[in-house]
Order: structure tokens, then C-alpha cells, then sequence
């Protein structure tokens, strides 16, 4: 869905749909967008009226205000609009979000919808988890059933092989037809009986809180004491790079992230990017945590330096600078607000300090000189 909602953001607003195909797969999008094309695996439709009307072998992602499934689905459906006419079959599962949504024809897999107005009247071969204002079943649901509505009915010809389990703000008062399914199989719950509510989760207790700062401590001093002992020259650097201009370095961090970040956006804007732009985020992540290890590290110096202690120049006064700083490190991120605020400049003045390293910059340079 995220692939098409991107896809969208710069063609919906023409009047004429655009097509781009990549291998088997086709993007489509526009404000009337209809595929009728022949061949095509995955399917990738976005716009204001959106049609698929020919058979696709693959899995069909959808989004827009009217959407209408009229050919068969080979694979999944994922479907999010305003109405949603599902008058083809799908072969595996569908899942959709709406405002009135029918599902006319048969599901081979399991359904998910949630909307305003659910009707259900094509057999589906699975599960199906229904929400809604108003849901109403019509047909035959092989597997079991799950319910929350404020309206619940049942068509003539609706039959559920497996179990069904209401959720109502008055379950009693719903009425489910002896022929829909035996009622030892019924389930009747309230709104608020939730079987995943609130009560099944424990709240934490200060062990595994401390158990977790603990850990996060431990696991970032012996990443940056590994680091020091396989590099320690250029950790060393890295470390006078954000002690030594800290306000550049730190700038310089900020422009990384953000590059990274943001070429995640543009690579998915140009569609055929969409790809590769999952790499970008991880390049991302691992560069911030990268950046976080190497400003603890230059932290924990800098306050040994503070107490009177010299460079560290051997393993153990590493290991010691490395501990320190992620110990440090993890307290004052337990302040709230000034705590994320530090942890965030820590982690930006580290991915400046390996920036600059690794890109040299000339304004960087020539200060040094």
C-alpha cells in the first residue's frame, strides 16, 4: 500500500491515467485509472475512480475513492478507498479498508475488512475478520468468524463452517438464524471484551526496565570496544574529529541523516526506486547507530578528560572510555525531553564525525590545514 500511495502522490493529479510497467508488474495512476491490459503479475493502481477489469496473475494493490475488482485476482488483494466493489474472484486473500465495501464474488483465502458497511455476499474459502458501523453477512464463510459491528445481520444464504464470535455493545440482542450455524459454536462478547484488550498485557515491572538499560549500556560499550580494538587509529580520529569541532561535526551529521533519509522519499517518488528505497532507510538506521556507538565513545573520553585522564592509548583505557560513555549515555537519556535531545546530538555528532572522515569536505579540510 505504502508502494502505492508513493506511486500516486505525483500522477493522481492528471486527468489521463499513467502507465509504467517494471518486469510482469504494472503502475497505474491517475484520476480514472482502468486496467484492461493482459499479462500483468502485480498490479499497483492509484487515483480518484480505480478499475481493475482484466485478469492479473499476481497480487493487486489498490487505492483511490472508487474502487471496482472485475477481473480475477490471481493472488492476494490489498484495497483501501472510499467504495469498494470486490465483483471478481480472488484467489488468495483480501484485505480492505473502506467506507461501503461488497464483496460480491468469491474469496479463496481469508478476508479482512473494516468499514463503515460490510456486506458479504460471494463464499470465502477462509477466515474472514469483519468491522464495521454495519456488517452483513450473506453468503458461506468457511472458516470462523469474527464480528464487531453495531449492526450484525445474516442473509439467507449466509452459513459459517467454522465459529463465530460477536462482539456488540448488546450481543444477546443479535439474532444469528438456526441455519447459519449450530449456536454451541456462537461466541457473544461486548465491545469492550476484547480477547486481545488491555488486560492480557503485563505491565512492566522495574526489573526488566533496568534489565533493558543495562543491556542497551553493555551492548554499545562492547560494540565501541571492538571497534577500538580492530581500528583504534581510526576511532581515534573519529573521536578528535567530534571533540575538535564539535558544531561543524555536528551540522555535518544533520546533513547526512538527512540525505539519507530523504533519498528514501525521492527514490520511491520515482517509482522504478520504490525498490531500492528500503535500502536507503536501512542505510539510514545503520549509520545513525553507527553515529550513536562513536558519540558515546567521544563522550566517555571527553568526561575522563574532564576528571584528568589522558587519551586513551591502550585496550583497557579504551574499554573504560567506551563503558563510561555509554553508562553516561544511557542516564541522561532517562531525563525526559533533555534526554532525547542529547541522545539525538550524540548520535548527529558521531555520523558527522564518520562523514567527515569519509568524505573529507573542503570546508573541513581547509580548517585543519
Amino acid at each position: 500500500m505504502f508502494c502505492t500511495l508513493a506511486l500516486a502522490a505525483p500522477l493522481s493529479a492528471q486527468t489521463d491515467s499513467e502507465r509504467r510497467t517494471f518486469g510482469d508488474d504494472v503502475f497505474l495512476a491517475g484520476e480514472d485509472v482502468i486496467h484492461g491490459g493482459a499479462g500483468a503479475d502485480d498490479a499497483f493502481l492509484a487515483g480518484d475512480g480505480v478499475t481493475l477489469e482484466t485478469a492479473i496473475t499476481g497480487t493487486a494493490h489498490m487505492a483511490g475513492r472508487r474502487l471496482s475488482v472485475l477481473g480475477e485476482v490471481g493472488g492476494d488483494l490489498y484495497a483501501a478507498g472510499m467504495d469498494i466493489l470486490l465483483g471478481a474472484p480472488i484467489r488468495g486473500d483480501a484485505t480492505v479498508a473502506g467506507y461501503d465495501i461488497r464483496v460480491d464474488r468469491a474469496v479463496g483465502g481469508d478476508l479482512r475488512a473494516a468499514g463503515t458497511s460490510v456486506h458479504v455476499t460471494g463464499p470465502v474459502a477462509g477466515y474472514a475478520l469483519l468491522t464495521g458501523e454495519a456488517v452483513t453477512i450473506a453468503g458461506r464463510i468457511d472458516g470462523d468468524v469474527e464480528v464487531s459491528a453495531g449492526t450484525i445481520a445474516f442473509g439467507a444464504d449466509a452459513e459459517i463452517g467454522g465459529t463465530l464470535t460477536l462482539h456488540h455493545e448488546d450481543p444477546a440482542s443479535v439474532a444469528v438464524p438456526a441455519g447459519v450455524l449450530p449456536a454451541e459454536r456462537i461466541t457473544r462478547r461486548t465491545l469492550e471484551d476484547w480477547e486481545h484488550g488491555p488486560r492480557d498485557f503485563a505491565p512492566v515491572g522495574w526489573g526488566a526496565v533496568i534489565a533493558g538499560f543495562l543491556g542497551s549500556v553493555l551492548a554499545v560499550g562492547l560494540i565501541a570496544t571492538l571497534v577500538a580494538a580492530i581500528v583504534p587509529q581510526g576511532l581515534a580520529r573519529l573521536r578528535e574529529q567530534a571533540l575538535g569541532q564539535p558544531f561543524r561535526t555536528l551540522w555535518m551529521g544533520f546533513l547526512t541523516l538527512s540525505v539519507l533519509s530523504g533519498a528514501a522519499i525521492l527514490l520511491a517518488v520515482t517509482v522504478i526506486g520504490i525498490f531500492v528505497s528500503p535500502a536507503a532507510v536501512l542505510a539510514a538506521l545503520a549509520v545513525g547507530f553507527a553515529g550513536y556507538v562513536i558519540g558515546a565513545y567521544a563522550f566517555g573520553v571527553g568526561l575522563l578528560g574532564a576528571f584528568g585522564r589522558a587519551a586513551p592509548d591502550s585496550i583497557g583505557d579504551r574499554a573504560l572510555a567506551a563503558f563510561t560513555g555509554a553508562l553516561a549515555t544511557g542516564l541522561v537519556t532517562l531525563i525526559p525531553l533533555l534526554g532525547w535531545v542529547f541522545a539525538m546530538a550524540l548520535t548527529l555528532l558521531g555520523t558527522g564525525a564518520l562523514a567527515v572522515r569519509v568524505l573529507r569536505p573542503a570546508f573541513f579540510t581547509e580548517r585543519a590545514a
